[in-house]
C-alpha cells in the first residue's frame, strides 16, 4: 500500500470510500462517527446534498477558465467573505499555506510603498504554525517543523504568548525590530487548542498601531464559523488588517484566501501574485454552498448549540475523570488535555469507531463537521466515556 506515494503521513490502514454527515465508511463496512473532518475540512460532513447537486452541475458545465477569464461566482463569493470579515477585498489561493504567502508578500510591499523597504521581517508567536510553504514554514514555531528545511526566511522572531509580560515583550519586539507584520492565530490549533488570551490579541492590535506594523490574522483553522463567530478573533474586538482563510471554506476542496483591509486593497498589481488554479468556478461553487448554509441555512446558529452541547459533556467528563487536567477551545475545536497517554487514548478511541486526534503534546483535538446532530455529539461523548474508562482501567 502506497508504493508510489512519499510517506509525509503516518497513514492508517483502513481505506474510507464513503460517507454521510459526520460518519464515514471504510471498505470493509465499518462505520466511524468523524470528530476530526479532514483536519477541520469538512464543516458540511460528507455528501452533504445541496454540495453534491452543486457539483455535478458544475462539473457539467465548467471547471476551469484560469484567473485571466470571469466566470459567476468570484465577486458573490468575495463579497460575502468581505462582509463576513469586515474587511474589504480576497484573494483567492488553493490552501491556507498559500493564504499566508500572500500574507507576507502583501505586508512587505506595503512597507515599501510606505517608504520603508528595510520592514521586510516578520515577528510571530511561540506555539505557532502557519503552514510548509517555505514563507509559511519560516514564521512557524516548532522546531521539528522547520530544522530540516533550514536556512529559512530571515528577519523572523517569536514572542511568548500567555504568561503575564509576554504584552510587554511584544511592545520591545515590535519597536525594536520594526517587522512588516505580526502573524498569530487567535487559536494555535496545532500546538495544542491553545487560546491566545484577549487581552493579548487586543494589545497586539494597538501595538501594531502604534509601531506601523500590520497586523495578521491566520484563522485557516478556527475561522468560518467554527468557533461560533465567523471569526475566532471577533470577541476581541481588535479586526486584523488580513486574514488567512482556508479549510471549511472550500467544502472539502482546496481553497484558501487571504482577506485584506480597504487600505491594503490596491497594494497588489496585475503581475504582483497570483494562481493558475485558485478560485476556479468549481470550488467557489462549492464555497458558495457553504456560505449560503452558513448565512441563511442556519449553520451558524447550529454551531453554537452543538458546541455548548460538546462544552457541556466535556465538563462532565472532566468531572468524572482525573485524567482531563484542562478543556480549551471554543464552538467545534474543543482541546482535552490529559495528564499523559493521549495517543493511546486516540488511538482506543478509533478501534471504538471515533475519530479525533492527537495534538499539541497530551492534546485531543475535536473537530467535528458543522452539521453533526445532538444524537452524534451525545455519542461521541459517550464513546469517550468509554474510551475514559478503559484508560483508567490500566494504571
Amino acid at each position: 500500500m502506497d508504493e508510489h506515494v512519499l510517506t509525509t503521513y503516518r497513514r492508517a490502514e483502513e481505506v474510507f470510500v464513503e460517507g454521510s454527515g459526520a460518519e464515514i465508511r471504510d471498505q470493509q463496512g465499518r462505520v466511524y462517527l468523524d470528530f476530526l473532518s479532514g483536519i477541520a475540512v469538512s464543516a458540511l460532513g460528507h455528501a452533504y446534498p445541496p454540495l453534491v447537486e452543486a457539483l455535478r452541475e458544475q462539473v457539467g458545465r465548467v471547471v476551469h477558465v484560469s484567473n485571466l477569464y470571469r466566470h459567476p461566482y468570484t465577486e458573490e463569493v468575495a463579497t460575502r467573505i468581505a462582509r463576513l470579515t469586515g474587511l474589504e477585498a480576497c484573494f483567492f489561493t488553493n490552501s491556507g499555506a498559500e493564504a499566508v504567502e500572500a500574507a507576507l508578500k502583501i505586508a512587505r510591499k506595503r512597507q515599501r510603498q510606505l517608504g520603508h523597504p528595510g520592514r521586510t521581517g516578520f515577528v510571530a508567536l511561540e506555539g505557532s504554525f502557519h503552514g510548509r510553504t517555505m514563507g509559511a514554514l519560516s514564521v512557524t514555531h516548532t522546531e521539528k517543523y522547520r530544522a530540516p528545511f533550514e536556512p529559512l526566511v530571515p528577519g523572523v522572531s517569536f514572542v511568548p504568548v500567555g504568561g503575564g509580560g509576554d504584552e510587554a515583550a511584544l511592545a520591545r519586539e515590535l519597536e525594536e525590530k520594526r517587522p512588516a507584520a505580526l502573524l498569530m492565530e487567535p487559536i494555535q490549533g496545532e500546538s495544542g487548542v491553545r487560546e491566545v488570551p484577549l487581552r493579548f490579541l487586543r494589545a497586539a492590535r494597538r501595538l501594531c498601531d502604534e509601531t506601523g506594523t500590520l497586523l495578521v490574522h491566520d484563522e485557516v483553522q478556527t475561522g468560518c464559523g467554527r468557533t461560533g463567530e465567523f471569526l475566532a478573533g471577533e470577541i476581541a474586538g481588535a479586526r486584523p488588517d488580513i486574514v488567512a482563510l482556508a479549510k471549511p471554506i472550500g467544502s472539502g476542496l482546496p481553497m484558501g484566501v487571504c482577506v485584506v483591509s480597504k487600505e491594503l486593497a490596491g497594494v497588489l498589481e496585475p503581475g504582483d501574485h497570483g494562481s493558475t488554479f485558485a478560485g476556479g468556478p468549481l470550488v467557489l461553487r462549492a464555497s458558495l454552498v457553504f456560505l449560503r448554509a452558513l448565512e441563511e441555512g442556519g449553520l451558524q446558529r447550529e454551531v453554537r448549540v452543538r458546541g455548548e452541547q460538546l462544552r457541556a459533556g466535556l465538563e462532565q467528563l472532566q468531572a468524572e475523570f482525573p485524567a482531563i487536567t484542562e478543556l480549551r477551545g471554543r464552538g467545534l475545536i474543543a482541546g482535552i488535555v490529559l495528564e499523559g497517554r493521549a495517543e493511546e487514548l486516540q488511538k482506543d478511541l478509533y478501534r471504538r469507531g471515533l475519530i479525533v486526534n492527537k495534538t499539541g503534546g497530551e492534546v485531543l483535538r475535536l473537530l467535528p463537521p458543522f452539521v453533526v446532530t445532538q444524537a452524534q455529539v451525545a455519542r461521541g461523548l459517550e464513546i469517550l466515556r468509554e474510551g475514559l474508562s478503559a484508560l483508567g482501567k490500566k494504571t
